[in-house]
């Protein structure tokens, strides 16, 4: 069985937003309960106050599964409770009505009047906040309101409250159901807006691989699309120097065979650049995307001077570290040092995103797969909570004495920008053949 503190901690930040939302929209179940029902026991006898509490208590019942259920409508997971919020709306008047009623008809002093007006008014109120949850448009909660006041101003008459009383009695409700109304329908727009915004930061992440992709594809484009074209045209003007007996094919041949050879060469030298993760090109875009998200990223250190296989997995580290904080935390700041000491590389991300139970839950593959890269170079990779509210992960990669700088000191003001790396394209000798040594012209093979 789980702690609370983990339950809680181990649900993502739309779930949170959603769990506080339900729970504050079941309490109108609570204070229904606990605030009028000791009222039916101030001047009702025992029997009637105990049969007034009962139905409080089955309507208050009721109006958490009518929010229950509205709720569950709003997110799409089940039909609209049109049956069930009309049904509660009518229960809700007669409750009201009848407690008004019963009340007012105890004899005594005018106390007992002020409780009816109370009960009344309360029934109401919480009863207009529930059904405006499962209502689909502003125009429908707006009418509820003014439907309930003018509805409570109206039946208070016949049941013995004069004209003012009644008139503010009217005007109470429209004040108290308005407020509980508002309230829902705010709560259930900021759920909305939560999970509009976490899809957006979704769909953010799925166009970045995207176009990663088309980048990919351009560049493979680039590097082959010449060569292929090339390749092509040899091949045909081999074909049909051969069909003539021509000793040239064979130097055709051997000619597209060296063009393949080249462009094999140059599709490896592009997916040696794209898996490999250039380190300051990687802090530049961990602090954009972070600042993009609302979290102030602070970077100290400089990649400068650093090998190549150091950069490339420290560039991973970055990576994974900065989609953890998007995805795992709830982070306000997050820090990235970089320094060499002691012949060792130190890299270190820390976030206040996450707390000690929650990083103690999150045992993914993604940080296994980073000791596992940096196993290679003889790095060592820690993650965990610091015992400060924070959490931080440290990897440290030694370092041959030739590659030790000072620029790669904490104090050194960061790299705004890295160019990536690119792969260039060689370029592809032809042997010339005269267009006289052969009898037909050859297509033209283009890109």
């Amino acid at each position: 069985m789980h702690r609370p503190d983990v339950w809680w901690w181990g649900k993502s930040t739309p779930a949170k937003v959603e769990t506080y939302t339900r729970w504050s929209l079941y309490s109108f179940a609570l204070v229904e309960v606990g605030w009028l029902g000791p009222m039916t026991f101030t001047h009702l006898p025992f029997p009637f106050a105990v049969g007034l509490l009962a139905a409080l208590c089955g309507h208050a019942a009721l109006g958490a599964v009518t929010a229950a259920r509205s709720l569950d409508w709003t997110r799409g997971r089940r039909d609209q409770p049109v049956r069930l919020v009309t049904a509660y709306g009518v229960i809700t008047a007669v409750l009201a009505v009848g407690s008004l009623a019963l009340l007012m008809r105890v004899p005594g002093d005018n106390s007992g009047n002020s409780t009816a007006v109370v009960l009344f008014v309360g029934v109401l109120m919480v009863g207009a906040g529930n059904v405006t949850l499962g209502l689909r448009s502003r125009r429908r909660v707006i009418a509820s309101v003014f439907s309930a006041a003018i509805g409570a101003g109206t039946a208070s008459l016949p049941v013995g409250l004069p004209g003012l009383p009644a008139l503010i009695t009217g005007l109470t409700v429209l004040f108290a159901t308005g407020v509980f109304a508002l309230t829902a329908s705010f709560s259930v727009w900021m759920l909305d807006a939560v999970y509009e915004l976490d899809e957006a930061r979704e769909t953010r992440a799925r166009l970045a691989v995207a176009e990663e992709r088309l980048r990919f594809g351009r560049d493979l484009h680039d590097v082959m699309g010449r060569n292929l074209a090339v390749i092509a045209l040899k091949s045909e003007l081999a074909v049909q120097l051969a069909q003539r007996g021509r000793p040239e094919a064979v130097e055709q041949m051997i000619e597209a065979q060296r063009l393949a050879q080249e462009a094999q060469r140059e599709v490896r030298e592009v997916v040696r650049g794209y898996r490999q993760a250039d380190l300051g090109a990687e802090l530049a875009g961990a602090q954009g995307v972070l600042a993009a998200a609302g979290i102030d990223c602070t970077i100290t250190g400089s990649a400068d001077g650093l090998p190549a296989p150091v950069q490339s997995a420290l560039g991973w580290v970055v990576r994974e570290a900065a989609t953890n904080v998007l995805r795992h935390g709830d982070a306000r700041r997050c820090t990235v040092g970089l320094e060499v000491t002691e012949g060792r590389v130190v890299l270190s991300v820390e976030n206040d995103g996450v707390s000690e139970t929650a990083a103690g839950t999150r045992t993914g593959s993604g940080l296994a797969g980073l000791r596992e890269r940096l196993a290679g170079i003889d790095g060592t990779l820690r993650a965990g909570p610091d015992g400060q509210g924070c959490f931080r992960l440290t990897a440290e990669i030694p370092l041959p004495p030739a590659a030790e700088s000072p620029s790669s000191s904490p104090s050194s003001v960061p790299s705004s920008s890295v160019p990536s790396s690119s792969v260039p394209s060689s370029s592809v000798p032809s042997s010339s053949v005269s267009p006289s040594s052969v009898s037909r012209p050859v297509n033209e093979v283009t890109a």
